[in-house]
């Protein structure tokens, strides 16, 4: 059985401790001979084994989680392992930063941030199986690493952790019957479709710093940010607008074709997928939209076709 290990997943290991990668190697060894040692986590599909720190010199405590496919292994997530009820609270003096001089508190963010984006998802797509296997099944599979790290390399800036992540879950939204499965009838992008809509906007940004060279300071024009990352399409075959995730602010945008001024969304793309996931999970609670079904597909209220509307059910848990 192949083992496969991310490449952020062999980063966050080498600023985990000295010994930490060859835990690592040792337990992707393991796993070639044994695939089902783990047992499932809270993310569908998603296995989870820990590594006793104490058999190695410089290497806490792991917690590692991985994905088993047919003919191999990726491992995907790695974070320090706190026993339950131990204290969380890391003394800045001796732990602060590592070996490298890296934040091993940046480290622990991006565990937990990676752990949050998985519930989320995994709460949508789980709701999406059970009632609308007509929208679930729209889903693309997730990107691979070498997909992310190419489109990366396209855009010319980081990716996210947190849009890492779901990329990593999946790759974008092909529409349930013509709709999106997040509010609004929105759709998660695909990545050729970021990477277009992203070089779009670039130049869209460049013929305005054309006119801004005999503009005063005051009256110059952004359109677009370098740092701004397309996430979301307003629908599976309509990408007039959406949104964006600033990969400087951490918040969400929104965008359009037309450079006109939306402003920023005050929304994490955790925080977003975590109130989606609380609308099909509680609707009577949902204010900013309603979910409802149309043979088998999830469609939200607010941006039905009124010529639909007599075929909508709402959703009522």
């Amino acid at each position: 059985m192949k083992v496969d290990i991310q490449p952020d997943v062999r980063e966050i290991a080498a600023r985990l401790g000295a010994d930490v990668p060859y835990a690592l190697k040792a337990l992707a060894g393991q796993l070639a001979d044994d695939p089902d040692m783990g047992r499932p986590s809270e993310v569908p599909g998603v296995l989870t084994v820990t590594v006793d720190g104490g058999m190695f010199d410089d290497c806490p405590d792991l917690s590692v989680g991985y994905i088993r496919e047919p003919d191999r292994i990726e491992i995907r997530f790695l974070e320090a392992h706190v026993p339950s009820g131990a204290s969380t609270d890391v003394p800045d003096q001796e732990h602060g930063l590592d070996q490298g001089g890296n934040q091993v508190g940046d480290l622990a963010a991006a565990a937990v941030t990676v752990r949050e984006i998985a519930a989320a998802w995994g709460r949508i797509t789980r709701w999406l199986k059970d009632h609308a296997p007509v929208s679930y099944a729209a889903l693309r599979a997730g990107a691979g690493p070498a997909a992310i790290a190419a489109l990366e390399e396209d855009l010319g800036i980081r990716i996210p952790v947190e849009l890492h992540s779901l990329w990593l879950l999946t790759a974008g939204d092909e529409g349930g019957n013509g709709w999106g499965c997040l509010p609004g009838n929105r759709a998660l992008m695909t990545l050729d479709a970021v990477a277009a809509t992203y070089r779009l906007k670039m130049e869209a940004q460049a013929d305005e710093d054309l006119s801004n060279a005999d503009r005063p300071q005051e009256e110059q024009v952004t359109v677009w940010e370098a740092s701004r990352i397309p996430v979301v399409a307003l629908g599976p075959t309509d990408s007039t607008s959406g949104l964006y995730l600033d990969a400087g602010s951490g918040y969400l945008g929104r965008w359009s074709r037309y450079n006109e001024d939306s402003g920023e969304v005050r929304d994490t793309l955790v925080t977003y997928l975590e109130e989606a996931a609380d609308m099909l999970e509680a609707p009577a609670l949902a204010t900013g939209d309603k979910p409802g079904l149309i043979e088998g597909a999830l469609v939200w209220l607010s941006s039905i076709d009124p010529a639909q509307e007599q075929r909508w059910r709402p959703w009522t848990g």
